[in-house]
């Protein structure tokens, strides 16, 4: 199969959520880069963040986790002259899958604020009937940042004889946020009267100042002002191009997924199943992420140990917070790459603090564990 730059689809019928409900059509859309094998198992599943899409590849993408157009593509960690690579928008989102933009059959109107609840299962179980209709028998890995991340872990638990590595990027195997974030994000969007009660997709772009502004919010959170300030020193022009990031996003993603995919992330914990995980798991965070971070690897160490699973850490030492793993790849592609190749042994990568089935690798990691 060639490589296929724009978005293809694949609809399953009567998909059945976790919940019970049932959605006529589930559309995932995806890109695909490389070949699949005859054999179906040179398959590397990618996976996006809660707000991004399969454009996490391209150069210079407009992802809050940083592109990883250098980890993915000819020759790079990911190398797609040897691996199949599928990048699924997640269903719920707003790159081309089902979500709340999405017309209901049985109305004829967009979901809107009606979307069911769907779960990281669902997510992923969807994504396994994408693979099953690719003819990909087996992945090589399954690996993500943040969102991204979760997903690698669900999909680790579900189908723990599927995939050969796991790696999940500032991310963790549950999710840390405080209860009530989706009712929260929820509560800012209906005091925008475009909300309209959760019917705002009856007026295209009536959200528009609302996303903006959030979106500016994550991205300066996130640490939009380090990974810009090489290219663009003077802050004038950083806060100019922050405003050009946040309306560019938020002319293109959809208000109502913002609480679906919050509502299925704080449904996200797989620790209690972590005994599931066949494969070796390759865990990287950031030092300056404000989300996932470093410090969770004293709660998630002793976890993986007591699951009895082969897994290292990488520690990024990078200024760009929650976007580091994109925007910083070089920090940690030799590391991936041979994590790839060989699971967890004893290694390092530039800058960073690696751990070897949770022993740490040299005397600057011992303090995290």
């Amino acid at each position: 199969m060639p490589d296929q730059p724009t978005l293809c689809t694949h609809t399953q019928h009567d998909f059945v959520l976790s919940s019970g409900t049932v959605l006529a059509e589930a559309t995932t859309a995806y890109r695909a880069l490389g070949q699949l094998n005859a054999a179906g198992d040179n398959a590397v599943l990618v996976l996006h963040g809660y707000t991004t899409g399969p454009a996490m590849l391209d150069e210079g993408a407009n992802v809050a986790e940083g592109s990883w157009s250098g980890l993915v593509g000819p020759g790079r960690a990911v190398d797609t002259d040897r691996h199949f690579v599928i990048c699924p928008n997640m269903l719920g989102s707003s790159y081309g899958s089902t979500g709340p933009r999405s017309v209901n059959p049985a109305t004829g109107k967009a979901y809107g604020g009606d979307f069911p609840l769907i779960s990281p299962q669902d997510i992923v179980t969807l994504q396994k009937h994408l693979l099953d209709a690719l003819g990909v028998r087996h992945l090589v890995a399954v690996m993500g940042p943040s969102f991204g991340g979760y997903q690698a872990f669900q999909w680790a638990v579900d189908y723990p004889d599927f995939m050969d590595r796991v790696v999940a990027a500032v991310s963790a195997p549950f999710h840390p946020g405080a209860p009530g974030h989706a009712d929260a994000v929820l509560e800012v969007l209906r005091k925008d009267p475009g909300w309209a009660d959760g019917r705002y997709c009856d007026t295209p772009g009536t959200m528009l100042g609302t996303l903006t502004a959030m979106r500016t919010a994550t991205l300066t959170l996130y640490g939009v002002d380090a990974e810009l300030r090489p290219r663009l020193p003077d802050p004038t022009l950083r806060a100019a191009e922050l405003q050009r990031l946040a309306l560019s996003w938020a002319e293109e993603f959809d208000a109502g997924s913002l609480v679906s995919l919050m509502r299925a992330a704080e449904l996200f914990d797989v620790r209690p199943l972590l005994h599931e995980i066949r494969a070796p798991v390759l865990l990287v965070n950031s030092r300056t992420d404000p989300v996932f971070s470093p410090a969770l690897i004293k709660q998630i160490a002793p976890l993986l140990n007591a699951a009895k699973l082969s897994w290292c850490y990488v520690e990024l030492d990078s200024e760009k917070g929650h976007f580091a793993s994109g925007a910083d790849w070089h920090l940690w592609s030799d590391a991936l790459a041979t994590f790839l190749r060989d699971g967890c042994i004893d290694t390092a990568a530039p800058s960073a603090y690696y751990f070897i089935d949770g022993r740490p690798a040299d005397k600057l990691s011992e303090e995290l564990l």
